[in-house]
């Protein structure tokens, strides 16, 4: 099978080295042929008169003939080997020149075509489609989770991951098919096929999908990647006059439908179609607004409540996180959060949140604890509970009233940096709990072998407790996992009074959601624990709180016209 993706020296040469004149030293070789000429003529007058002499005819030949044959003979050596020399430069030229030219055209890693001569090469297949039976189809292949594997295996490996995954997909393409990588972990093709049979691409996508994600095996070591594909053809690209796109749009739409795949879960493609654009626009108009929204201070915390089931006291407030948008207004964390984190944002807005929300809780009652979540993305920074413990020494704020939550996902990533941040956390008096219980992959091993302060039950068995007797009882298990292990439980999700009167039922926890009202800025929160006395002052009373007066903190936020009533709970 002959394709044009891994044999660049196969491919059409476009751009011929032009050596010129370089490929004859007409110097050495006048010189060289004028010495030829020389030495037949003088060697014709001396050749006879040295033969005669050797046989005893006559006399010896002249000293001036022989001295000019000889130095014919030198000359011709000398122009000989010159031209023999310039024929070798000539050639080294000419290898260094294509050396050059597959480095320019080419990926060194994985032998495949680079951006530019795909693009180059990519126009010219489209030209030849005019008039003709047959379409092309552009692919944009992205690697899933490609920098995990190079954080916990290594650069090498991922360069073995790379090769590997370029060769399945070489092995699956057609004759007269393109492979180029265009990035750390992209991979783009530009397959021709016939105009009845689209099932045809279907079935190559079908097919690099699941090539890619059979296991390779790195270095002894069994190494899972999936791939996520995205598709367009030529017909997509036309103009409103009917003028055919160009390749660089083609691959673009590729890319839009690439992404839609990663977002809808990886490993499975999606042929582009109109709407995943728009998508794509929101998408950078938040990406745009994230980097410029973190220092003009747009993200505040919002705060929840967290209630003592059994006493009905105020124990704290979990903090989360909202985007005061200029242009899109309240913005809730399930929208900007996955962005941020994708774009590498997530450390710096949370690390502002984290300030803003130890400056607020501060002046709290000092019985009062905050909880704040952290991504996984974080929980990957080694240097993250050092910046934790600057942002509490410049807010003055209590590391024993701190409590930062880790989800699940995040144990399931890697357990071994997991526990280094709690014990270091810890130790500095922080106490950690474990977020969306149930929903993840801990183990019973595991919550023994993680020091972890606080168990906290996800909000999905908890707002259906009272209809699913699975939910039920899976919540009361917890509740007795929490008790045997010696950790404080959070039920999270807490809606009606039924809720939580079950959940009482099952021993003393704390619980948070719109029973005790929706999660409010840091004015709204500062006024009414100013009206219970629940600030940090020498009088203020215990930090009793029943449901009923709780719920008063949402009719406060109803007096306040600048106070937006969308904000939802995360």
């Amino acid at each position: 099978m002959t394709k044009t993706s891994f044999a660049p020296g196969n491919r059409r040469d476009r751009r011929k080295p032009r050596i010129g004149n370089a490929e004859r030293d007409v110097i050495a070789l006048g010189i060289a042929i004028a010495a030829i000429i020389l030495f037949v003529g003088t060697g014709g007058a001396v050749v006879p008169q040295v033969v005669r002499s050797l046989t005893g005819y006559g006399l010896g030949p002249d000293k001036v003939l022989v001295n000019a044959l000889l130095l014919n003979i030198a000359l011709i050596i000398f122009g000989w080997r010159r031209y023999r020399q310039l024929l070798e430069e000539v050639e080294q030229r000419r290898n260094a020149e294509e050396q050059a030219r597959i480095l320019a055209e080419t990926d060194s890693l994985t032998g495949c075509l680079n951006r530019r001569s795909l693009n180059a090469a990519a126009n010219e297949m489209l030209a030849g489609m005019e008039g003709r039976s047959k379409r092309l189809a552009f692919m944009m292949i992205d690697l899933d989770n490609f920098k995990r594997i190079n954080d916990f295996n290594g650069h090498s490996a991922g360069d073995q991951v790379l090769q590997q995954s370029a060769k399945r997909i070489e092995e699956l393409l057609p004759d007269g098919a393109l492979l180029a990588r265009i990035g750390g972990d992209e991979f783009a093709l530009v397959v021709p096929f016939e105009k009845s049979r689209r099932q045809v691409i279907d079935q190559l996508a079908t097919a690099i999908v699941a090539n890619i994600s059979e296991v390779l095996e790195i270095n002894g070591i069994g190494v899972e990647v999936t791939a996520s594909l995205g598709i367009a053809d030529d017909e997509m690209g036309r103009g409103a006059d009917g003028s055919p796109g160009d390749a660089q749009t083609l691959l673009h739409m590729a890319d839009i439908a690439m992404y839609q795949a990663k977002k809808q879960g990886r490993n499975h493609y999606l042929w582009f179609e109109e709407p995943m654009e728009s998508e794509l626009r929101f998408r950078s108009e938040i990406e745009t607004g994230i980097r410029r929204g973190i220092p003009l201070g747009e993200f505040v915390p919002y705060y929840q409540q967290q209630i003592d089931l059994q006493t009905g006291e105020l124990s704290g407030f979990e903090m989360l996180a909202r985007w005061n948008s200029p242009t899109l207004g309240i913005v809730k964390p399930d929208i900007f959060i996955p962005v941020a984190e994708a774009i590498g944002a997530i450390g710096e807005l949370s690390e502002s949140l984290i300030a803003q929300a130890l400056e607020d809780a501060k002046e709290w009652d000092p019985g009062l604890t905050l909880a704040v979540n952290i991504s996984p993305l974080q929980l990957r920074d080694p240097w993250f509970a050092q910046k934790l413990l600057r942002l509490l020494a410049e807010a003055n704020f209590p590391p024993h009233r701190l409590e930062i939550e880790i989800t699940e996902s995040c144990l399931h990533e890697n357990v071994g940096v997991a526990r280094t941040l709690i014990t270091s956390l810890q130790n500095q008096g922080i106490r950690v709990s474990l977020d969306d219980f149930g929903t993840g992959y801990s183990s019973i091993a595991q919550l023994r072998s993680l020091p972890f302060d606080r168990i906290k039950i996800d909000r999905s068995f908890v707002t259906n407790l009272i209809e699913n007797q699975d939910s039920a009882a899976i919540v009361h298990s917890i509740a007795l996992l929490g008790q045997g292990l010696g950790m404080p439980i959070t039920a999270e999700g807490i809606e009606t009074g039924e809720v939580m009167e079950q959940l009482r039922k099952y021993g003393e926890m704390k619980g948070q959601g719109f029973l005790y009202g929706q999660p409010q800025p840091a004015t709204v929160i500062h006024d009414w624990l100013s009206d219970h006395k629940l600030l940090d002052q020498p009088q203020a009373a215990p930090a009793s709180v029943t449901t009923s007066d709780a719920n008063k903190v949402n009719t406060a936020a109803e007096d306040k016209a600048d106070t937006p009533r969308q904000a939802g709970n995360a």
